[in-house]
């Protein structure tokens, strides 16, 4: 799979801001977009092909973490001299300025006044990092020179919280900005772009996590097995860098947060299990060091919380999960597996992760199932289901995997349902016993409440409301 494939809706939005520039749609002529999206998924190309494909005139600044202010101005304005922007001569013997305010109006300077442009300032915030007066200086360079000018001005950047906040109420840029964010690829179209039919496309996205830089190395039509082989055969693949890449970018510095997200991506769900592994021998992590790095993990979005869906709250007993499956994966085989790759033993971390491969994506596939029912409900057939959650008492037992309701918490449940993601084993009449007993420690449920399944391969059992397979999840993601 070569080329840049799976972004058309994406490009498409972005010249449909640039045609808004075009046209001087607004009482300012330039634009403004916050353009965010998780690490690796393929921002900065996103933006490089829209540039190339767009035919104007643009400039492109890529942030560097740490650098000096003084010194990260001197390169951007460096970019521009050498940039396809007409009237770069302006700065001809400019080199250094004094701040960012002085920076930015001589950039909004060379910016041509009858035809669009385009200016790009990559990783945004690691400038705001380095000297938080950039972000006044900003608002100030938009509202008195660029906006005055047909420019699209895109700020990326992969800190998603600080994005976030850009243009939130009480900050420069408040209202200045339009927001856009960039997805992983879907399911649907990682599938599309492998060759593969719903179950493998369902599989390929667990490995992968939508990464395009990953999913773009799976051959047509391979095997899950093969590309993991292939792809342990080289250290330097994307599957294996690339989470640690970003983390890196996360963690510049040996932090708390960044143990406590191993120990999550070991398998460990609870505040109480994750306290006890993240501490030492005899002492568990303290509250007071777990609770901020893990407000940290989840303000990153490197960790979603979920909590048990039924009448009654369930704020206590909540569970903690890696939120990319990717990463997931990663931080359970590849993570300690990067020394076997790197001396020729690839081959035992693929086996390792063939081992461990059943189990391990039984539990990775639930919240891309939830994912799929809560976008295809409500329809015909529950017409009141506006959540999509599961359910778990304090003692985890029993585990009640699909749970349909209202709202948060819900008022009433429309269904209970199971998941069983097997290769070979339908859903089975066991399958709904076990479910039909389980489903009656969901508060709010009765022996009435309709029951439902999702199966990889089929069902073989009579009294379920509705069964989904692989390819009626995947219709969730189908493009509009």
């Amino acid at each position: 799979m070569g080329g840049f494939t799976g972004r058309e809706r994406e490009l498409a939005s972005l010249d449909r801001h640039l045609r808004w520039v075009r046209e001087g749609r607004g009482d300012q002529r330039g634009r403004a977009l916050l353009l965010r999206g998780r690490r690796r998924v393929g921002k900065s190309r996103l933006v490089d092909v829209f540039c190339e494909r767009s035919g104007v005139p643009y400039v492109t600044h890529q942030a560097t973490r740490g650098e000096d202010p003084a010194r990260e101005r001197e390169l951007l304005l460096a970019e521009v001299r050498q940039s396809s922007l007409p009237d770069v001569s302006l700065l001809a013997g400019v080199e250094r300025t004094a701040d960012w305010a002085t920076a930015l109006r001589q950039l909004a300077a060379v910016l041509p006044d009858d035809a669009p442009s385009i200016v790009v300032l990559d990783e945004f915030p690691w400038i705001l990092e380095g000297d938080p007066v950039a972000e006044g200086a900003l608002q100030t360079a938009w509202d008195r020179a660029l906006s005055r000018k047909p420019v699209l001005l895109i700020l990326i950047g992969s800190d998603l919280a600080m994005m976030e906040q850009l243009s939130a109420y009480g900050r420069p840029f408040h209202q200045r900005g339009v927001e856009m964010q960039l997805p992983p690829l879907t399911p649907y179209e990682v599938g599309e772009m492998a060759g593969l039919p719903a179950a493998e496309a369902i599989d390929a996205f667990l490995v992968t996590g939508g990464l395009p830089l990953i999913a773009q190395e799976w051959r047509e039509g391979e095997s899950r097995e093969h590309f993991l082989r292939r792809s342990l055969e080289d250290p330097t693949s994307p599957l294996l860098v690339s989470a640690e890449r970003a983390l890196a970018a996360e963690f510049p510095a040996a932090l708390q947060a960044r143990h406590v997200l191993s120990v999550i991506g070991s398998g460990e769900r609870t505040f109480t299990s994750i306290a006890a592994r993240a501490g030492t021998a005899d002492r568990a992590l303290a509250p007071g060091s777990l609770n901020p790095a893990l407000k940290s993990l989840v303000e990153k979005r490197l960790v979603a919380v979920d909590t048990p869906l039924s009448v009654k709250g369930g704020e206590r007993d909540r569970r903690y999960r890696i939120a990319d499956p990717y990463l997931r994966l990663w931080l359970a085989f590849f993570e300690r597996g990067i020394a076997d790759v790197e001396r020729g033993r690839g081959r035992q971390v693929a086996d390792s992760v063939e081992r461990s491969w059943p189990s391990w994506r039984g539990r990775a596939v639930e919240p891309v199932v939830r994912e799929a029912l809560a976008r295809l409900l409500p329809d015909e057939q529950w017409p009141n289901v506006h959540e999509v959650g599961g359910w778990w008492p304090r003692t985890n037992n029993p585990e009640v995997d699909l749970v349909g309701a209202d709202r948060v918490p819900a008022r009433g449940i429309g269904f209970v349902g199971s998941v069983k993601w097997h290769e070979r084993t339908p859903f089975d009449r066991r399958d709904l016993a076990v479910l039909a007993r389980d489903a009656l420690a969901v508060p709010g449920a009765s022996e009435d409440t309709p029951l439902i399944a999702v199966s990889r391969c089929g069902f073989e059992a009579e009294g379920l409301a509705a069964a989904y397979g692989p390819e009626h999840l995947l219709k969730a993601w189908l493009p509009e």
